[in-house]
């Protein structure tokens, strides 16, 4: 197994070295977004996901998320993303093993699948409902783009999402009761408006509260941008079939004066995303917004003890119901996870 050496590789012995107690540690949690992967000479697999699943909060499942992962090295380019299906099935079968803990580790997952193939994307999509073994519920879109150079495109051109083809791609999801999550930057949301309005019966879910940009071009502008992305929200909040995802935010800016020598804790997080997240659950409430840890991408700056903790602080004021929601209701429903909480 590759060593966890990579540039970019989370660095464990620095977030060990912050230790919290576990906050409402009997809260049941379904982990929406996760990945797995060797990458850059990292290894996060089903043992290192374990090892975080393991560090007390009560994760009964999890979701992987797609990361272009163990795709399969020949054959037609649009079906090498079955790698990763297959891989995460087999990721799934270890851990229903029950050796990797309690959790039911990628008890369902989303997948990359290209959407320009517009309405013939279908037998493809039922050959990943088959190679993930029943645990198949979506594909997520990633369409981030942006006019300065400065900003990393991850889609080729502007108003990707609103492609016709993709327009019949997600029709076929929503048809086949699959999800659509979407990744793009907020100054895109109301893009994702025009989809939810144009298949209302389609489930979107937006991911990382819809990636407000604070770099590049909108350094410095963090009023300005966090004003842009309220009105944002708050109009794709009002399209009922559209779920948001909540994590995946600066913790540190650039100009941070404090000491890094230590990770943030759990208040220092809870702090620096209170703003976006709070928005976001008064926006969508609580049926449609859930935590997210985004690991491994998350740990570069702060580990799973601590992340959880902060939701659990970000989730303070709400009811006993509401957190039900927020940390596990409204994830299970949104990826169709009957039966991973007693209130689903």
């Amino acid at each position: 197994m590759a060593a966890n050496t990579g540039q970019n590789s989370p660095d464990d012995g620095w977030l060990a070295k912050v230790e919290e107690p576990i906050l409402e540690p009997e809260l049941a949690v379904v982990d929406p977004h996760h990945h797995l992967w060797l990458r850059d000479g990292y290894t996060y697999l089903l043992p290192e996901l374990a090892d975080d699943l393991a560090s007390g909060h009560n994760v009964v499942a999890t979701v992987f998320a797609e990361c272009h992962s163990m795709y399969r090295q020949d054959g037609p380019e649009a079906e090498q993303s079955l790698g990763e299906t297959e891989f995460v099935r087999g990721q799934a079968a270890m851990s229903a093993g029950g050796q990797f803990g309690p959790a039911r580790a990628c008890e369902v997952m989303f997948g990359n699948v290209d959407l320009t193939l517009g309405a013939s994307v279908e037998p493809l999509l039922e050959r990943h409902i088959e190679a993930a073994g029943g645990r198949f519920r979506g594909v997520r879109y990633s369409t981030g783009w942006d006019a300065d150079e400065r900003i990393h495109n991850v889609a080729p051109a502007p108003r990707a999402l609103l492609d016709g083809r993709v327009r019949e791609a997600a029709a076929v999801l929503a048809r086949l009761d699959l999800t659509f999550d979407s990744w793009l930057y907020h100054p895109q949301l109301d893009e994702v408006a025009e989809l939810a309005d144009a298949l209302p019966d389609l489930r979107i879910v937006l991911n990382h509260v819809g990636s407000p940009i604070l770099g590049g071009p909108y350094r410095g502008k963090s009023d300005e941008v966090f004003e842009d992305w309220r009105a944002r929200i708050g109009r794709v909040a009002e399209r009922r079939n559209v779920f948001v995802k909540l994590g995946a935010l600066p913790i540190r800016m650039p100009g941070f004066e404090g000491d890094r020598s230590l990770p943030p804790g759990s208040e220092e997080v809870a702090a620096a995303w209170r703003p976006w997240i709070e928005t976001c659950i008064e926006a969508f409430g609580p049926s449609r917004a859930m935590f997210e840890s985004n690991f491994p991408v998350q740990k570069r700056w702060c580990s799973y003890q601590v992340c959880w903790n902060a939701f659990k602080r970000l989730a303070e004021g709400a009811s006993a119901a509401e957190k039900r929601e927020l940390f596990a209701g409204a994830a299970a429903r949104a990826y169709r996870m009957a039966g991973v909480t007693e209130d689903s």
